[in-house]
This record gives C-alpha cells, structure tokens and sequence, in this order.
C-alpha cells in the first residue's frame, strides 16, 4: 500500500540538523504513526513520503520553509509581567503554549525585566534545514474516527 492522503503510517525516524547533532529520533520508541495529508507532519517531510511502501528508506533535507518556517522578528514580543500568570516563573529559556485561534505556538523567554519578559515565539527550528533519515514502518488504512478527527488514535498516535 502507497502513503497517500488518509493512510495511517508509522515511520522511524532521526531528524539531524545541518551539523548532524540529533534533535529528535524515535529510536528507543514506538515508531510515529501519524494521518498523511492532515498536515500532522511538516509539509515538507509529508512531500517526500508521498507514494512510498512499507520497508521503503529516504534521507529527506527539507528546507525552512517547507519546516518550521523563516524566522519572524515580529514573533519576538515584549510582554508586561502582568500577562503571565504566574511571574516567579517566568525566566529565560522557559517555554510555554501560546495559543490563538488558529495554531498553538511555542514561546521561549529570552530575556525579563522587571515589568516585562522578551517572548520568542519563533519555533525554536526556525530557520533550520531540517535532515530526516526515516524508514517506513507500516502504512494502513485509517478508521473513520481517525478521518473524522484529523489524527490517529491509540497506539503510537502523538500531537505534534
């Protein structure tokens, strides 16, 4: 069975960036298992894994914007102290959810003042050629559940 839109997949993987140093592997874990064509993945990893077969092994190099985007400096805000909730735990490298009405972002303090933080809500791969080493480990077809919901269930089935 070919990955396609609608098939479930699971793959392994180890994502490097441009100097080999490991970001993120599923070594050591269940495989990934995701909904293709549901932008569960970045867009550009979902590309590369567009028709491949169960077994099948692909070095894929995807660039920023086809990742976690070109870094904003428009996503770098100041935020008054009185916006957090809890401003003792608010110091530099922290990073929380910062939700709107269409994405959840990562936020990471890089710098606090006394009455306001400095917010970077870039994704901290921003700007990174990303380098996927992936083996495809199933492709299945998903239940109508996991159409209805955007994303797998049970086993395996992580929010990215």
């Amino acid at each position: 069975m070919n990955i396609a839109k609608d098939k479930v997949v699971s793959i392994d993987y180890t994502l490097t960036n441009d100097n080999g140093e490991v970001l993120d592997s599923s070594s050591g874990r269940e495989p990934l298992a995701f909904l293709h064509g549901h932008g569960n993945l970045i867009p550009g990893l979902e590309k590369e894994l567009d028709g491949k077969v169960k077994g099948d092994k692909l070095v894929a190099i995807i660039a920023p914007d086809q990742a976690y985007g070109i870094r904003s400096e428009e996503l770098v805000q100041e935020i008054p102290m009185a916006n957090f909730q809890d401003a003792s735990q608010v110091k530099v490298g922290v990073q929380f959810q910062v939700e709107n009405e269409h994405e959840v972002r990562i936020a990471t303090v890089t710098a606090v003042g006394e009455s306001s933080a400095t917010v970077d809500m870039n994704h901290p791969l921003a700007d990174q050629t990303l380098h996927f080493d992936v083996e495809v480990m199933d492709v299945r077809e998903a239940t109508a559940e996991e159409l209805e919901h955007g994303h797998v269930h049970g086993a395996g089935g992580h929010h990215h």
